[in-house]
């Protein structure tokens, strides 16, 4: 049984058909990258397995269980973590206070405090403003904020939109760094990244979607060596 699986969704906003018959399927432990251009609806599928845009059709599952219809926050307390694209901080509050509110859905207060130093860890930049104001921050420090942020929820999957978007190349890597490290400590992704090559690089399987439908799929050495995909996607 996957971890997640996405099947048959078909996503409306209003009368546009954003999502039309679209599957997929995510292991526990990979790195899955969806592709796509502007307005393919990547985005859209992020948001309905999050619940904040719900499926008219189809299902999406977690471990097997019906998700479709729960309510967002409900999603995130199963362990479906969020990190949308535009980094959404709380941009009057503080750093530590972004960290808290990640993990609202939680009550255990000492698991809380051993994984806000954990996240940390992975990010020391953000250690080092953790009493500053979110809104004070540069765009590759209000990232990371928004990636520890979303692993304060402790998720079994992430689900990170752009997060290379706006940065310097040298954050980039970075931010690719930490991705990779924390799927290595348990963590499955699926991400989002308009740097399509640096997404594949990283990622175990990639989907490409076009005008809402999964048009192709496989590991990512196969996406990389597609004419199709070079042409489109990777700039070759």
């Amino acid at each position: 049984m996957a971890l997640l699986e996405i099947d048959a969704v078909d996503t409306y906003y209003g009368r546009v058909h954003a999502l039309q018959g679209v599957s997929l399927s995510i292991e526990e432990g990979e790195i899955v990258t969806l592709i796509g251009s502007n307005g393919a609806g990547k985005t859209t599928t992020l948001r309905t397995i999050s619940g904040l845009t719900p499926a008219s059709r189809g299902q999406v599952r977690l471990r097997g269980r019906d998700i479709t219809h729960l309510p967002a926050a409900q999603i995130v307390g199963l362990g479906i973590g969020h990190v949308p694209e535009g980094r959404r901080i709380f941009h009057r509050m503080s750093v530590r206070d972004n960290l808290v509110l990640g993990a609202y859905r939680r009550k255990d207060r000492e698991g809380i405090r051993r994984d806000q130093e954990h996240v940390l860890t992975l990010f020391p930049r953000v250690r080092q403003r953790l009493h500053q104001i979110g809104g004070t921050l540069s765009g590759g420090e209000q990232q990371m904020l928004a990636i520890a942020r979303g692993l304060m929820s402790k998720p079994k999957v992430l689900l990170l939109d752009e997060p290379s978007l706006g940065l310097a190349p040298i954050l980039v890597d970075q931010i690719f760094d930490i991705i990779r490290d924390i799927n290595r400590e348990g963590t499955t992704i699926l991400l989002i990244e308009q740097n399509a090559t640096k997404a594949l690089t990283v990622s175990n399987r990639g989907y490409v979607l076009e005008t809402g439908r999964i048009v192709k799929q496989g590991p990512t050495k196969m996406l990389l060596e597609s004419p199709d995909v070079q042409r489109a996607y990777l700039g070759i």
